[in-house]
């Protein structure tokens, strides 16, 4: 991780869970991470935590929607002014409602596809577009995706969900294909987590929270940190490795 010291990276949905780890995490190795998130308190309580620590990065908080284009627009130009540009983008934020193919809510339906898919590839166009005009060449572009954009499983309440997570497997190579024809060595993964024990259950079942709690009794579940592990791997590899796609799953999920 050493080459990455001292430079820039994006992370979005980093006020709890995967975001927040991963945020952690590069900031320990050196990095200058801007965390967004609607909630920006709770990266704010993550940044003084990074330097009670004595991390050699940065954290700097910055409060956005990715469902509103502006918004995320004006954080490329903020990033542009105070950090010259990203050389790292970590697409991490997403939402899964319980909003089944036969009765769910339109509305569902258009929030999923706006985060999980129009944002993810809104801030994708334009780490791009950051590194391109400053002539960086080894960038690297890091969607967080899931078992579910692999494998549809058994659950009504998941397939719209699901349906977006498919979207992120094709932006994903459909990214790595264009960055090639690009002439670049930007790179482009997929990390596709199994069940993690995050606060994901507990707004997916949120007018259940005993099926919430339940679903991670089952089994020992991942852990934030260690899809942050995945990230720090993934960013550790020689500048001419490729790493497409890495599945993780608990031992005990059965798929």
């Amino acid at each position: 991780m050493d080459r990455w010291k001292g430079r820039v990276a994006l992370v979005t949905g980093a006020s709890v869970g995967i975001g927040a780890a991963i945020a952690k995490s590069l900031v320990q190795h050196g990095m200058k991470v801007v965390g967004c998130a609607r909630n920006v308190k709770q990266i704010e309580n993550l940044a003084a935590e990074c330097v009670s620590s004595g991390f050699s990065g940065t954290l700097f908080p910055y409060k956005c929607d990715l469902t509103v284009e502006d918004e995320v627009l004006s954080m490329f130009s903020w990033i542009k002014v105070q950090h010259q540009g990203i050389d790292v983008c970590i697409n991490n934020a997403g939402l899964a409602l319980p909003e089944p193919l036969l009765s769910g809510k339109t509305s569902g339906w258009k929030t999923m596809m706006d985060v999980n898919v129009i944002g993810l590839s809104v801030c994708t166009r334009e780490a791009y577009q950051s590194m391109k005009e400053r002539k960086v060449d080894d960038g690297h572009i890091i969607n967080i995706n899931s078992i579910c954009g692999h494998r549809v499983i058994n659950n009504a309440d998941a397939h719209f969900y699901t349906a977006s997570k498919y979207a992120v497997t094709a932006l994903t190579e459909g990214l790595r294909q264009e960055l090639r024809e690009a002439k670049t060595h930007i790179r482009a993964t997929g990390i596709s987590p199994g069940l993690v024990e995050t606060e994901f259950a507990y707004r997916f079942y949120s007018e259940n929270q005993v099926k919430a709690e339940a679903t991670y009794k089952s089994y020992k579940c991942l852990q934030a940190a260690d899809i942050a592990n995945a990230v720090v791997y993934v960013l550790s590899a020689p500048p001419y490795v490729q790493i497409g796609d890495i599945e993780i799953t608990p031992v005990e999920q059965m798929m």
